[in-house]
């Protein structure tokens, strides 16, 4: 697993020490920045997870930095901290592009839950954006899904899929990467979970996994005793 690389930009040198080791000592990549003039340059340069911006710096507040940052990268998480703590300056955060707001003084296993958190979100918000919707098609990996003239195509074939298949696979590409309980599949497809049913399901879904096998990154996972989960990796 990648090591999670965090921006944090502070000028209170004890503090800024404090944080920085306590998030290092949870496995964090963690680089300071004192002076908000520098940080769009290695922002650029160390492309972190993660932001963590005091609001008071020298030269370029807290905010104006939340502008900058979300328009070089519109998913990246950003915390804002600050002493401030009037309604106004909350919604200025938030209008700055700040995801979270942490009022100083903070504990720092508070912000950890916070990051963490807040990482959770923006890795599910990136893999339900990697099946996304093209003119009526839905990209999955290497494939086109088209549920609407029922077809799968990748770079060698087109596959005309049967109702129940594109049935199937539009449920899964809703969840994508989510558990998905095998009952509620059996529910929306076939209208009960009957055991006659249910062995149907177990056909469609090797069927499904044997037209994906092309594309190793695509994975159609069995939870036992529960349902599937599929899975779009990284390229």
């Amino acid at each position: 697993m990648n090591t999670i690389k965090i921006l944090y930009v502070e000028d209170e040198l004890f503090l800024s020490r404090i944080v920085k080791e306590s998030l290092e000592s949870r496995g964090y990549e963690v680089v300071l920045v004192d002076d908000g003039r520098l940080v769009s340059e290695v922002f650029k340069s160390l492309q972190p997870d993660l932001c963590l911006l005091d609001v008071m710096l020298p030269h370029k507040d807290g905010f104006e930095l939340g502008h900058e940052i979300r328009a070089l990268n519109s998913n990246i998480p950003i915390i804002f901290l600050t002493a401030k703590d009037q309604t106004r300056d909350v919604l200025k955060g938030f209008q700055s592009g700040g995801n979270d707001y942490l009022k100083k003084p903070f504990s720092v296993e508070e912000l950890i839950v916070r990051i963490e958190n807040l990482l959770s979100l923006t890795r599910l918000h990136i893999e339900k954006e990697k099946v996304a919707e093209i003119d009526g098609e839905v990209r999955i990996g290497k494939y086109l899904f088209d549920p609407v003239t029922l077809q799968l195509s990748s770079e060698n074939q087109t596959r005309k899929l049967s109702h129940r298949e594109t049935q199937l696979l539009s449920i899964l590409c809703k969840n994508l990467n989510q558990p998905i309980d095998r009952r509620n599949i059996l529910k929306e497809v076939w209208g009960d979970d009957h055991y006659f049913n249910s062995r149907n399901l177990d056909v469609y879904i090797r069927k499904l996994r044997d037209y994906l096998k092309e594309d190793p990154e695509v994975q159609l996972i069995t939870l036992k005793g529960m349902g599937y989960q599929f899975v779009v990796k990284n390229s």
